[in-house]
C-alpha cells in the first residue's frame, strides 16, 4: 500500500512517502499552500496513493485550535478530490522531532515523515 504523509501548513504542505512492505519513509516533496488543490488530487493519481494521512495540530491540552480547524477544513475539501481514506493522526511534537533529523530534506517534509512513522507505528 502506498500511503502519503502531509503536514499541513499555511505556506507549504511537506509530503512523506511510504510503501508498505519496504517500511522505508521518504520525503516526497513540498507543494505550496496556493496550488495544492491541483497538485495533490494529481499526485495521488498519479502514484497510486491509497491512503494519506495528515497530521493533526491539537493543542497541548488535546484541545482544538485554529490551525486544527484549517486542518480539518483542508481534509473536507481533499476528500471530495481524492476516492482514497484520509485519516488524521495527532501531530504534536512533529516539528520539533523533524529539527532534530539530519539529512537534506525540509522541515516539511521532515514533518510529513515524522508524522507518517507515529502513525505506522501506532497501527503495527
Amino acid at each position: 500500500m502506498n500511503i502519503l504523509g502531509i503536514d499541513f501548513g499555511q505556506k507549504r504542505i511537506g509530503l512523506a512517502w511510504v510503501q508498505s512492505g519496504l517500511d522505508v519513509i521518504l520525503p516526497f516533496g513540498i507543494v505550496a499552500h496556493d496550488t495544492w488543490q491541483t497538485e495533490l488530487p494529481t499526485l495521488i493519481a498519479d502514484e497510486g496513493i491509497q491512503k494519506v494521512v495528515i497530521g493533526n495540530p491539537l493543542g497541548m491540552d488535546g484541545g482544538e485550535n485554529m490551525n486544527t480547524k484549517r486542518v480539518h477544513e483542508f481534509v473536507e475539501a481533499l476528500e471530495i478530490m481524492v476516492q482514497v481514506p484520509v485519516v488524521l493522526y495527532d501531530e504534536r511534537f512533529s516539528s520539533k522531532q523533524a529539527d532534530a533529523m539530519g539529512g537534506t530534506a525540509s522541515r516539511d517534509e521532515k514533518s510529513a515523515m515524522v508524522i507518517l512513522q507515529s502513525y505506522l507505528d501506532s497501527h503495527k
